[in-house]
Parts: structure tokens; C-alpha cells; sequence
């Protein structure tokens, strides 16, 4: 086991922790590193809860250790900083996302995609630099380098700003980079989750025309009223889809669980491109000939470097892009995973953890 997770550093932090592959969440007191000259401290206010939460916390993956404090859309104020810390001072409103390092030498990060750095160090569930484990933002403070804060603009709410840090630059780096944010586009976004509703409403910021494409009749109306899409796919209304092929210039994919890839692969023009972001826990099939007979591309992306995640939250603030979040106490926690397991929310939980983390006695 090594040294109890408390006395590994110097400074008291208390959240909630899963101790085995139950998953489930429960009080826990734990520890965070000294403010070093380069690192910002800060006070937790919210925490986003995302479906990579909800995999490591029972090990879905197979990569967890426990105990296991999860969290990487985290939202706060500076506390303290490093006598070194040049961005940031005490009483700014920051963000932390999905990665709290990386080497800072090799390709990827000089070409600031620090999240492709082979030495990549996730918020939680991973060891940083120091051998010790790494707890996320369901706590109550959190230390971290300043390379790896972002400055949160005046305008966006802190609580709509936590999902941004993963779901929103999860979808918006792609849109970016693969050229899909082009106004008069035609954009397909497949599954209406915590990422398909911020592809949505970043497509729509970037001017494209977009289509969601579901397997749930009952979400077209959501999709369209309340987060702007132009049209609306069944994937299983084979009609429908066989209209609709070679209509997409690009496609969103966020759905994590297996499906086929063929019909989405059908609805891109020549030259279209299909970009996925979730992640399927088993090989999906790639119908190479739908490939062949119009030049596409299935790609992968993952979050996005620092650069691009504050440039996302300045664009967000700027056009007024934010989540549609459900603002949960912290002892709602194990709840609020059920529900997201049955995909029963709308579009995201956030944690008011400023208000309702309440240190165990």
C-alpha cells in the first residue's frame, strides 16, 4: 500500500473517494503537495461529473487504483500561489481539466497538444512526477501547476464552466482541427449526451448547419428547441439515413458503446471526415470500402492542449456556448451515477462543491 494517502503531503484535503470496484463514493480524508514556486492552489467550488468518472471509479478500464477521488472539470478560486507564478494571483476564478502534466519537452508539447504527450498525467487515478497518486476535483482544494490552469472569463458561470474543461474541449478540438467549423457546413453529431450537446451548440457558434443522429425518437424535439439542431436522424430509420447519405461534411462521433460505423460513414460527402470522441470499450468494425469509394477519414481526438482549452473558454464566453447542467449536493453523488448510467440526465451534473462537501467529523 505504501504511506496512507494523509500523511503523503503536508497539506490537509478532504472529498469523497471510491475504495473499490463498486464504485462506490464515500467520505475521505487524503492529502495535496506544498504550493510550490510554480504551482497555483485552490479552493474547489465545482466539479463536473463526466462518463470517464463513472468508468475509472469501477475500473472499467483497468487501469484504476484505489482509494479513487475522480473529478477533472474542476472550477475554483485561487488560493495561493508559487513565488514563481507568473498568469495567475490570488482571488482569480480558474479551471482545471483533464491532465495536471506532462514532460513539456517533447514534440506534442512544444506544439502546445500537451494532451498526446506520451508522459500525459491524468487529474486523478494516475502518479505524477512525485510517485504519489493523483485525487481529482471531488474535494475540496487542489494544487497544480500553473501550465495547467486556465483563466475561467468574466461571463461565463462558474457552475456551466466545469463541463467545458472536458466535454466542451473534447468536441471543440476536433471541430477546430479538422476544419469542421467553417460557417454553412454541415455537421453530424451522433448521440445527444454530456459531449453530443456541446458539439451541438459549438457547431452551431461556428455557423455550421447540424444534424443529430440518435437511436431515441423522444430527444428530437430537446435537440431541436432547445439546443438548435437544423435536422434529426433515427440511425436505426434506414429511410431516413439512406436520404441523407452523402449529405455530412463532417461528423461528431460521442457515443461510447459499440455501433456501427458503416451507415455514419455513408452520410459524409467525398472528402468527409468522421472523428471519434467517445470511447468504445471494444474494437468497433471499419468498413474500409465506404472509406475507398470517397476518400474519407475516420479519425480520434482527444481533449485538447492548454492553448486550445483557454481559447475554447474565451470563444465559449464570447458566443455565449454553455452546457446544460443539472447542479447536484455533494451526498447525491452514488444517485447521480446511477442516473448516469442510465444516460437519465440533461446534459451534465455538476457538483456544487463549495456549498455541500461537508468534511466528515
Amino acid at each position: 500500500m505504501g504511506s496512507q494517502p494523509q500523511f503523503e503531503h503536508p497539506n490537509k484535503a478532504f472529498g469523497w473517494a471510491a475504495r473499490d470496484q463498486s464504485g462506490l463514493l464515500s467520505p475521505f480524508n487524503f492529502s495535496r503537495r506544498e504550493t510550490n514556486e510554480k504551482d497555483v492552489s485552490l479552493k474547489i467550488l465545482f466539479c463536473g461529473i463526466c462518463h470517464t468518472d463513472l468508468h475509472m471509479i469501477k475500473n472499467e478500464w483497468g487501469i484504476s487504483t484505489y482509494p479513487l477521488v475522480p473529478g477533472h472539470e474542476i472550477v475554483g478560486i485561487v488560493t495561493k500561489v508559487g513565488s514563481k507564478v507568473e498568469k495567475f494571483k490570488v482571488g482569480d476564478k480558474v479551471g482545471v481539466g483533464f491532465m495536471i502534466d506532462s514532460c513539456r519537452s517533447c514534440q506534442n508539447c512544444a506544439e502546445n497538444l500537451e494532451s498526446y504527450c506520451p508522459r500525459f498525467t491524468a487529474t486523478c487515478g494516475a502518479k505524477y512526477r512525485d510517485g504519489t497518486t493523483t485525487y481529482g476535483g471531488y474535494s475540496d482544494s487542489m494544487v497544480v501547476d500553473e501550465h495547467f490552469v486556465v483563466h475561467i472569463p468574466d461571463g461565463l458561470p462558474l457552475e456551466a464552466t466545469a463541463p467545458l474543461l472536458c466535454a466542451g474541449i473534447t468536441v471543440y478540438s476536433p471541430l477546430r482541427y479538422f476544419g469542421l467549423d467553417k460557417p454553412g457546413m454541415h455537421i453530424g453529431v451522433v448521440g445527444l449526451g454530456g459531449l453530443g450537446h456541446m458539439a451541438v451548440k459549438f457547431a452551431k457558434a461556428f455557423g455550421a448547419n447540424v444534424t443529430v443522429i440518435s437511436t431515441s425518437p423522444n430527444k428530437e424535439k430537446e435537440a431541436r428547441e432547445c439546443l438548435g439542431a437544423d435536422s434529426f436522424l433515427i440511425s436505426r430509420d434506414q429511410d431516413k439515413m439512406q436520404a441523407a447519405v452523402n449529405t455530412l461534411d463532417g461528423i461528431i462521433d460521442t457515443v461510447s458503446a459499440e455501433h456501427p460505423l458503416s451507415p455514419l460513414i455513408g452520410l459524409l460527402k467525398s472528402h468527409g471526415k468522421l472523428v471519434m470522441v467517445g470511447a468504445p470499450a471494444k474494437p468497433l468494425e471499419l468498413p474500409v470500402f465506404t472509406l475507398l469509394s470517397g476518400r474519407k477519414i475516420v479519425a480520434g481526438s482527444n481533449i485538447g492542449g492548454m492553448k486550445e482549452t483557454q481559447d475554447m473558454l474565451d470563444f465559449a464566453a464570447k458566443h455565449n456556448v454553455k452546457p446544460t447542467i443539472e447542479v447536484i449536493p455533494m451526498d447525491y453523488v452514488n444517485t447521480a451515477m446511477e442516473r448516469l448510467l442510465k444516460a437519465d440526465v440533461k446534459y451534465r451534473f455538476v457538483i456544487d462543491i463549495g456549498n455541500t462537501l461537508k468534511p466528515s467529523s
